[in-house]
Formats: C-alpha cells, sequence, structure tokens
C-alpha cells in the first residue's frame, strides 16, 4: 500500500512522463533486451524497431501515474495488458526484470536532481502494486483456461492440419491438437498466442482467431508482412503435417450478447476477428453490416465465403471499398472510406454496436465518423493488433 507522500511523489512526475516518456520507455527496453535476453522472446522487434511498443508503454506509465489514487479509472487498459501478457505467457518472474529496469531508466533518464532516492523508492512501491494487482488477475486468468474443458497452461503442441491461401497476402492455417484431445471454446474476437523457433531464435506472435469455434481446430488468418519473421515462416515453410505451439485463447475484443444492428468494420487484415464474429452472429437473426476496405481484389481474402453467407442469411449486408482497385476487379466502390460512404452503409437506426479494427489511422478515422453519425460511444468497440495506440476524436 502506497502512503500519501509516495502517492503525491507518483503524481507530481505526470507531467515529467507527459513530456519524456517515450524516452523513458525506450531507455527501459534498451536496458531490459540488453542485459536480459532471455526476455526477448516476449517482445516483437519490429514493435521494437518502429517505436510503437515504447509509445504504448508510455501511455500506460502515463495512464497509471494519473490515476495511481484510483485505479478504477484505468478501465480497459487493466484488461488489455492482462489479455497480452496471457497470450504471451508473462510469468511472476518475468516482474522483477521489468521492475529493475524501470527503475533504472527512471534514475537514468530524469536524473539524480529529480529521480532522489524518495522518487525511486515511491516509483518501486508503486510498481510493485501494479505488479501484484497484474500476476493475480493472470493467475486467474492461467487457472481458469487450464481447468477450462479441453484447456491448458503453458504451451501445447498443434498440428497444422490445412493450410489455404485467401489472397495474394493473406493465407489460413487450421490447427488440431497434436495429443487428439478435446479443444477449449473461445469467445469470437479473441486470438492465440504462438510460439515457433526459427535459426534458434525462440519467437511469440498473437493471430486472432478467425473462425468460430467449433471445438475440433483453431484457424488463424496471416498477413504476409514485408520483413516479417514469423509471417514468412508460417507462408513459406511450415508445412501440413508440422507442429507449433500454442498458448490458450486470450483478448478482451470479443462480440457483446445483443440483439441490436451490428456494424462489422474492418480494413485489410483487420478482418481476421471479424470472420469469426460474423459467423457467430449470423444465427442471431441481427441486422448485419460487413464493411470491408482493401487496396484491390487481390489481397480482399473471404469473398466467396462471405457471398456464400449473404446468399444464405438476407440479413447479411456486404460493402466494400478498394483503394486501389484494378480492371478484374468490376463494380466496387474506388477512394477510402469516408463518413459520408460510412453513414450509407451502416444501419439505419444509430442505436447500433459497431466494431473496427485495421491500421491504427483507418482506425482513428472510422471512430471519429461513428462519433460524428451519432453511434453511441459505449456502442463502439476495436482493438489493436500489436501495442496498443490512441485513436484521437
Amino acid at each position: 500500500m502506497l502512503s500519501a507522500p509516495q502517492t503525491a511523489l507518483i503524481k507530481a512526475t505526470v507531467p515529467l512522463l507527459e513530456s519524456g516518456g517515450e524516452a523513458l520507455t525506450s531507455h527501459f527496453y534498451s536496458t531490459m533486451l540488453r542485459d536480459y535476453p532471455e526476455v526477448r522472446p516476449l517482445f516483437n522487434q519490429t514493435h521494437q524497431a518502429s517505436g510503437a511498443q515504447a509509445r504504448a508503454l508510455a501511455n500506460a506509465v502515463l495512464m497509471y501515474a494519473k490515476f495511481i489514487d484510483r485505479l478504477d479509472a484505468l478501465g480497459p487498459l487493466v484488461g488489455q495488458i492482462v489479455n497480452k501478457h496471457v497470450a504471451l505467457q508473462i510469468l511472476p518472474e518475468h516482474y522483477p526484470i521489468v521492475g529493475s529496469c524501470l527503475l533504472q531508466a527512471i534514475r537514468e533518464v530524469l536524473g539524480s536532481e529529480v529521480a532522489t532516492d524518495e522518487v525511486i523508492d515511491a516509483w518501486a512501491g508503486a510498481y510493485q502494486q501494479l505488479a501484484n494487482l497484474l500476476m493475480g488477475i493472470e493467475e486467474t486468468m492461467y487457472s481458469e483456461r487450464e481447468q477450462a474443458e479441453g484447456g491448458w497452461r503453458g504451451g501445447r503442441q498443434f498440428r497444422l492440419a490445412k493450410k489455404v491461401v485467401e489472397s495474394e497476402e493473406i493465407t489460413s492455417f487450421y490447427f488440431v491438437p497434436a495429443d487428439g484431445g478435446a479443444l477449449m471454446d473461445f469467445e469470437p474476437g479473441q486470438y492465440i498466442g504462438l510460439r515457433v523457433e526459427i535459426d534458434g531464435d525462440d519467437l511469440r506472435r498473437n493471430y486472432s482467431l478467425s473462425a468460430a469455434p467449433n471445438q475440433r481446430e483453431y484457424r488463424i488468418s496471416v498477413k504476409r508482412e514485408k520483413g516479417g519473421r514469423v509471417s514468412g515462416y508460417l507462408h513459406e515453410q511450415l508445412q501440413v503435417g508440422d507442429s507449433v505451439e500454442l498458448f490458450p485463447p486470450a483478448g478482451a475484443f470479443t462480440l457483446r450478447r445483443s440483439d441490436k444492428p451490428l456494424a462489422l468494420i474492418t480494413a485489410g487484415v483487420g478482418i481476421t476477428p471479424a470472420l469469426a464474429m460474423l459467423e457467430h452472429a449470423l444465427d442471431s437473426g441481427r441486422d448485419i453490416h460487413f464493411i470491408h476496405c482493401a487496396r484491390h481484389g487481390g489481397v480482399h481474402g473471404f469473398q466467396d465465403w462471405l457471398a456464400a453467407k449473404a446468399e444464405a442469411h438476407p440479413q447479411l449486408k456486404r460493402f466494400y471499398c478498394y483503394s486501389e482497385p484494378r480492371g478484374e476487379d468490376g463494380h466496387v466502390e474506388s477512394g477510402f472510406l469516408t463518413e459520408e460512404r460510412l453513414a450509407q452503409w451502416l444501419p439505419q437506426t444509430r442505436d447500433m454496436d459497431a466494431y473496427f479494427l485495421g491500421p491504427q489511422p483507418f482506425m482513428a478515422h472510422v471512430n471519429r465518423s461513428l462519433r460524428g453519425l451519432g453511434v453511441p460511444a459505449e456502442q463502439c468497440f476495436y482493438e489493436f493488433f500489436g501495442p496498443a495506440g490512441k485513436l484521437e476524436g
């Protein structure tokens, strides 16, 4: 429990975090990954290089400092962090490493005149408070997954049963338990953690589950990223019959129970969790508007599957927008998804549920547009692929 003076010291550092938090967290990651190479598999090096991971941590640290005396105000942030941790198998032994490097970064970046012994002691207590909170929730989730029917704790070997090319960039991978045992259910919108070894390096990634639960197999649909080590390995090297290690499903971006009209708004590979949501929602009878944006038809996956679903379920309406349409794409809306176009494609009522996912600028635009069109903020849901960011507007 932090004392009142310690709480005051933490809150006093908020202006420093607002102006220099990213420099601090960049230094933190540099120190930790240099001095503790055993934790490198837990971090996507592409996100490290782009600065996305440092920005996400800086925002999380800032929010924690701002609300240190009323953690309930953090809202969904804690749940997002916990689910990412569970999907990658962050364990109690990792927390002291993070804490030590964070305190070192605070002292080295802020300097001894600002980061006095009293400030360091306050942040040590604050970090331990947060670590205890996260570890407690994570252990509950690990235990629930272990005890669930078909569940497990830690890694479990899965065999690739089928590999299907969905577009010029996206391929689907169907995994079944290598032990032949039962398979736990999941909530549409969740993701799994995947662990592979490539050239002696232990690498972990999260991938959305792109088909509704069926208790037989898990499907992920992966975009081949330029320079992506894991996506490249999956696309080019992993073959039917090969094994990978999977961690149990996690994620808070899930389809809520509702009878309101549903809009699923995606761009690029952001389509993947929406497919599982759509498949699950079709039997509910809800009015569903599926809006997808892509560069052109060659990279737009699952078109035939969506067409078949629309034919079988009249309440499903599809709207596509290509920013760089090709001649063979036929009649399709060209350009980007504008607020005006979105207004035409959404359900007539604004008392609806909207789920959107794609590149961050796309999500920021959709978020602003939905607000401008009168969709209630509490009925708009989104998630970031990779480190969490900010959506303005």
